[in-house]
Parts: structure tokens; sequence; C-alpha cells
């Protein structure tokens, strides 16, 4: 993985914003971490995009769009609540892949979260039912991962009635 770092100007960000906007449509990008400068006239965005080199950069030519890949675009494929705990999901994989030292599909894949957000999996027994969790997954991760979905689907209003509790049935 390789980083990098952008500044873009708060007042007039047009500029900076395009740069990053071009660097991250060539490669394949990881992560992207920022931070407000306050500098009174002078603050700025402070902006670090971690990306993996050679996945997919074509000569710096942009990459295809997602479903040309074959990916999925949560925010798109979720409705507006449920991505919202989709991207909860993916930051509590974030810190608790940092702290293991492992990638973060080491925990669960974008998919698999989704599935925890779509069918609304408030135990273990429930986690278990997602193709390719299995019994070193859940004693290692399920727990936080529920304890976090129950937090946070307590929290978020139900919308619609695509937004049911998981059922066994």
């Amino acid at each position: 993985m390789k980083f990098q770092f952008f500044t873009v100007s708060a007042l007039a960000p047009e500029q900076g914003q395009e740069r990053l906007n071009q660097f991250c449509g060539r490669h394949r990008v990881v992560a992207v971490e920022k931070q407000l400068i306050t500098q009174g006239s002078n603050s700025f965005w402070s902006v670090c995009v971690s990306y993996v080199e050679g996945a997919g950069e074509q000569a710096g030519k942009p990459l295809k769009d997602n479903a040309k890949r074959g990916r999925i675009d949560y925010k798109e494929a979720l409705s507006e609540p449920d991505f919202a705990i989709y991207a909860q999901l993916r930051n509590l994989r974030k810190i608790l892949a940092e702290q293991e030292g492992v990638p973060v599909y080491a925990l669960f894949s974008n998919e698999q979260l989704a599935e925890m957000v779509t069918h609304r999996m408030i135990s273990l027994s429930a986690l278990a039912e997602i193709e390719g969790v299995g019994k070193a997954r859940l004693d290692k991760y399920g727990a936080s991962f529920i304890a976090e979905l129950n937090r946070l689907f307590t929290s978020t209003p139900i919308a619609t009635d695509e937004m049911l509790p998981h059922s066994n049935s």
C-alpha cells in the first residue's frame, strides 16, 4: 500500500479538489483520511489517500467504472440509513484490522457487512449464516460487530419495509 498527500484550500478548493479527484480516478483507493487545518484565511484540508500501486492502473488512464469491474457501489445499493450503518461497520472493521495488523478483508468482506445490515443481524447465530463466516471469525470479531449492530439499529429509525429484522425461517 502507498500513500499520497494533498492539501486543499478551504476557501478556494477547486484546484486541489480537481487534483485529488484525478488521482483517485486513476488509482485503486483503499482509504481516505482528511482533517481540516484551521489557520484563518489560510485554512486547508489535509488529505491522505491510501492506495494499492498497480492494482487497476493502466498507464495513467482512469479505472473503469465499478459495474465493469464487477464491484457493487453500496452507497447506491443500500438505502441511506442502511448505508450509514454499513459505513460505521466499515470503520469498526478498519479499527480492528489495524489493531490486529491484518487487512480489513480478513475480518469481513464488504458484501458480508452489507448482508449484516440488510438482514438486521443482531446475534452470533445470525452472523454464522453468512457465507464465508466461520467459527474463527465469529469467536474473534463477532461480539464486537454484534454489539455495534445492536447499538446502530437502536439509534437508526427504520424507514422502509425492506429493513425488517433477520428471520431464521
